[in-house]
């Protein structure tokens, strides 16, 4: 019996040897194959305030952010001086940016060629009415703050 251990050992080793053979994927490869996998036009979470934290639903939590920020541009805006100085303005349209250092970007988002000439007067009111808006935490996807951009309509005039 003594006699078959030095074979038994060779058997085993080039049998081992056999199990290692096995290709091995290219990185490439497997990295082009994960990023086609993710979704690039959803955030795992959308930017929040910390009000919206403790919501556990993710809609909820949406729209409770969505809310928040209407109703603080709305205050912040004091939106009065606008129906006083462009009284044909029913609602403007802006364009906020998170980026994921979580400071803010606000600009007017024109579609009709009316508020074109306004446009400057209108921004200028945006970034002086804005500067200290209240931190908003970034949105996240797969673990990592993302850059967010959305339109958010101000409704000035309700008929």
């Amino acid at each position: 019996m003594k006699k078959f251990y030095p074979l038994y050992i060779l058997f085993l080793f080039l049998s081992a040897c056999g199990w290692s053979d096995k290709k091995i994927p290219d990185g490439d490869v497997l990295l082009k194959k994960e990023l086609e996998k993710i979704d690039w036009t959803q955030v795992d979470s959308y930017p929040s305030v910390e009000l919206c934290d403790t919501l556990l639903d993710e809609a909820q939590r949406k729209q409770c952010f969505f809310d928040y920020l209407t109703a603080r541009l709305h205050e912040k805006l004091k939106l009065d001086s606008l129906t006083s100085k462009h009284p044909k303005i029913d609602t403007i349209e802006v364009r906020i940016t998170v980026f994921p250092d979580s400071h803010l970007e606000f600009e007017p988002y024109y579609v009709s060629d009316s508020l074109k000439f306004r446009s400057q007067e209108i921004d200028s009111l945006l970034q002086l009415r804005l500067m200290d808006f209240p931190e908003i935490s970034p949105a996240i996807k797969r673990g990592i703050p993302v850059k967010t951009q959305f339109i958010l309509p101000l409704v000035i005039k309700s008929d």
